[in-house]
């Protein structure tokens, strides 16, 4: 039986890139898998509108930032709450504090907890990633928000150091995982 080429959506938000690196490599492997895939911002679906029509699959994914989700996060989700139902779909988030195992699971990330709580939207598959730091390329604010939040949760406070925790060949079984579930639609 030949697999029917599914057309998936990537939403994204990404702060500083690394998000949406992490969508470039999830669009880049779904088209080697042979869907077509397109990776879009969540500004752009905000101000543009998203064309549901046109995709069997949605995928949102999102960073954390200083515990919780950037306000158009929110904002996409409740304008476009009962369209993201209505498609199958799935949502990741990405965060350093999934650097340990049981904060990379579902149940473990508080983040990801916190967001069920307060999303009218129930994504039908969820994942969470490690993120990366990058103090270097972080501005003078950033950079010490993010060295308290460091020092509190055991992690790297030194100015100079980038830390990618993202296991990239995870992204990639990801990848293969949402072409699975968009075949199974």
């Amino acid at each position: 039986m030949e697999k029917k080429l599914k057309n998936i959506l990537v939403i994204y938000y990404s702060r500083h890139g690394h998000t949406a690196r992490m969508v470039r490599r999830i669009v880049e492997k779904l088209k080697e898998l042979g869907n077509h895939a397109e990776m879009m911002p969540v500004a752009e679906a905000l101000r543009e509108g998203v064309d549901w029509d046109n995709w069997d699959f949605v995928l949102f994914g999102t960073p954390v930032v200083y515990g919780t989700y950037h306000p158009s996060v929110f904002e996409f989700v409740r304008n476009n709450c009962t369209r993201l139902d209505r498609k199958p779909n799935a949502m990741f988030n990405v965060t350093v504090v999934a650097r340990t195992p049981y904060k990379a699971t579902v149940e473990g990330n508080r983040y990801m907890q916190n967001f069920l709580k307060r999303s009218p939207w129930r994504p039908k598959d969820l994942k969470c990633f490690a993120g990366k730091i990058d103090y270097p390329n972080l501005n003078f604010f950033d950079k010490r928000c993010i060295q308290l939040i460091m020092k509190i949760t055991n992690g790297p406070t030194d100015p100079t150091v980038c830390i990618d925790y993202t296991d990239w060949d995870e992204v990639n079984r990801y990848a293969e995982h949402i072409s699975r579930l968009a075949e199974q639609g």
